[in-house]
């Protein structure tokens, strides 16, 4: 689901994005606990959201090289 409109100031961004100028993945906890991943060079297209174990098991995919 595509969520618009998500508070500024709640963005964390990923650990692997470099310090290049803002061009970032970055995720929130969206106010009804869903986690929320967005592109930060263009916050209006909205962001993704995810059910947190939907999250923590592309997270482990991602980590044990599953994708």
């Amino acid at each position: 689901m595509v969520r618009y409109g998500l508070p500024d100031g709640t963005w964390v961004k990923s650990s692997y994005s470099p310090d290049n100028g803002g061009n970032c993945v970055e995720i929130q906890q969206t106010s009804d606990g869903l986690v929320a991943l967005g592109d930060s060079k263009d916050r209006a297209l909205g962001a993704h959201t995810f059910a947190p174990g939907e999250w923590q098991a592309f997270v482990t995919a991602v980590r044990d090289g599953s994708l």
